[in-house]
């Protein structure tokens, strides 16, 4: 953009503006600070951005055109001009009919697509009635036991107008299974059903704990998820490779990026190995992050994102459907920034981060309650979230232009800093034999347990400043309404369980479950015997307990 005498003259304009305008404005009045760093790489922000700080970029090569490799600028060529992101709001609350309700009254209120939240013992393949769930029941999300349940969540919702996601991972195969046949039985075609699973089995390992099987059989089933929907439902994404977790768990952006991609490298390595055409099932990895406070380094981590992994599948697995190269990506708010303190600051840190994941390109977007670092969110926190998003969309101009902030010599300059560091990272999990085995030494839990440490140390010190916690803190205590599921929720799961196995097919149910213990063993594609048997009203724990009989259980500190 610039040739070598431009570059020159700028330079040399920097070092007369720096001596005649800058110093003795500094003499005088000094900075706030004796350096700046971005938020949580630690990366120094210099004063001043130029052309020469971005002088070795290639345009073509490294920035690009939205819609072409190397897709910096976006996915799509129109991006928001075409169609806003997805507002979709994360929902679950206690039973299926409360949620039920909870998303009939969001999709009244202009929300475009459904996420479903599910409470721990749903997470971990347990039932209700289960002495596991006691105290669980309803509590983290909806309590989904059976396909009744499933099809109590989206009585009156026809899943071929919406797009579902779920956050669910261990027995994401299970729930996916009841989501195809609620399809089924609403009459709709498989090639139809849109929406995402999670199912990010290498992240549980890493920072939420919610697994089931061992390794080595998740990664099986997460192939035949594959494997199935590339056929069954090719508009479904068969997976949501998770930063966000990592991210909440203490991660700096560089190694949420590169943790997040290096289990996508895991997920894509496991497919091939299983005999999968990299192009025939790539085009439906989807990927999921954080959206932090420091706007520029989150919208560099989300441009670099795109930027590394059409490189990655071009040059390390060599796709050559463009959509095996395109890193399309679900934002939510960051959880972990939210404060019990001062509660209202929240609804101003969730708008700040919608509008880096805005800039940054994604294509759908969660933005959290302002209550939800005290309990579920209420609905009228949850209303206000989703005006959040609505006011980004139609009041602010940020959807108006494709990939506003590039040229900025700051935010290339950054992006390609964050890019630089997570391939380093990415580096490092390869020198140790890759994800698995990272994980499997410590290695990566042991990165982000340092940073988090030393983010804690920062916010004790006052080093950091957390708005309404260490500093402008007030006296008065503030009153809140909290949304509370009722220890009833328990018992009413547990009465609907009751009902369920007086009604159905006792004979049908463990043919169905024989069926599945046998491709278990045997290696065949798991999916369609699920279905078979969520059709059966299986519950999830007889499922998952089918499943475990074959697989064994995970323990954690053994090797994964």
């Amino acid at each position: 953009m610039f040739d070598a005498d431009d570059l020159a003259e700028i330079r040399s304009g920097k070092e007369r503006w720096e001596a005649e305008t800058l110093e003795p404005v500094l003499d005088r009045f000094g900075e706030r600070a004796a350096e700046f760093e971005t938020d949580t790489d630690g990366q120094s922000v210099d004063r001043l951005y130029t052309p020469a700080d971005t002088a070795d970029q290639r345009y073509d090569d490294e920035v690009g055109f939205p819609g072409e490799q190397p897709y910096t600028r976006g996915v799509y060529p129109t991006m928001y001009r075409g169609r806003l992101w997805t507002m979709r709001q994360y929902a679950g609350m206690g039973t299926a009919a409360e949620t039920n309700e909870r998303f009939h009254y969001l999709i009244d209120e202009g929300q475009t697509g459904l996420s479903m939240a599910f409470d721990l013992p749903t997470q971990m393949g347990y039932n209700s009635d289960d002495q596991m769930a006691a105290g669980e029941v309803g509590k983290a999300g909806v309590a989904i036991d059976s396909l009744r349940d499933m099809e109590r969540v989206f009585d009156g919702i026809p899943l071929e107008e919406v797009s579902t996601s779920m956050t669910i991972n261990a027995p994401a195969s299970v729930l996916l299974a009841m989501y195809i046949a609620v399809g089924d039985r609403q009459g709709v075609d498989r090639e139809a059903l849109r929406g995402t699973i999670q199912n990010d089995v290498l992240k549980e390992y890493i920072a939420r704990n919610t697994y089931i099987y061992p390794p080595e059989p998740s990664m099986r089933i997460i192939t035949d998820i594959f494997e199935f929907c590339a056929t069954e439902t090719p508009k479904f994404n068969t997976i949501s490779i998770s930063g966000y977790h990592i991210r909440e768990a203490g991660a700096t952006a560089a190694q949420e990026l590169a943790f997040t991609l290096g289990n996508g490298i895991a997920y894509v390595e496991a497919a091939l190995d299983a005999g999968l055409d990299v192009d025939a099932f790539a085009p439906q990895l989807s990927f999921f992050f954080a959206a932090h406070n420091n706007i520029f380094e989150e919208v560099a981590k989300f441009r670099a994102a795109r930027r590394m992994w059409a490189q990655i599948m071009t040059e390390r697995f060599g796709a050559e459907d463009p959509a095996s190269k395109q890193l399309k990506f679900h934002t939510q708010t960051a959880g972990s920034t939210l404060t019990a303190q001062q509660i209202d600051n929240n609804v101003v840190r969730v708008g700040y981060q919608a509008l880096a994941a805005v800039l940054g390109g994604t294509q759908s977007l969660h933005t959290n309650g302002k209550d939800e670092a005290l309990s579920l969110p209420t609905e009228e926190s949850v209303r206000t979230a989703l005006r959040t998003q609505q006011i980004l969309a139609h009041e602010s101009g940020v959807a108006d232009t494709v990939d506003p902030l590039a040229g900025s010599y700051y935010v290339e300059s950054l992006t390609d800093e964050v890019e630089s560091e997570a391939f380093d990272i990415i580096e490092r999990v390869d020198e140790r034999g890759g994800m698995r085995q990272a994980i499997e030494s410590g290695w990566v839990q042991r990165q982000i347990q340092d940073v988090a440490f030393e983010r804690q140390q920062e916010i004790e010190s006052g080093d950091r400043i957390i708005v309404g916690v260490n500093e402008f803190t007030v006296d008065e205590e503030e009153h809140v309404d909290i949304e509370e599921v009722s220890e009833a929720v328990e018992q009413s799961q547990r009465e609907r369980i009751a009902d369920l196995r007086v009604e159905r097919d006792d004979e049908a149910v463990e043919a169905a479950l024989g069926a599945l213990r046998t491709a278990a063993r045997d290696g065949e594609n798991l999916m369609p015997h699920l279905v078979n048997a969520v059709k059966t009203y299986a519950t999830t724990g007889e499922i998952c307990d089918a499943m475990r009989e074959v697989f064994g259980e995970h323990q954690p500190g053994i090797a994964v």
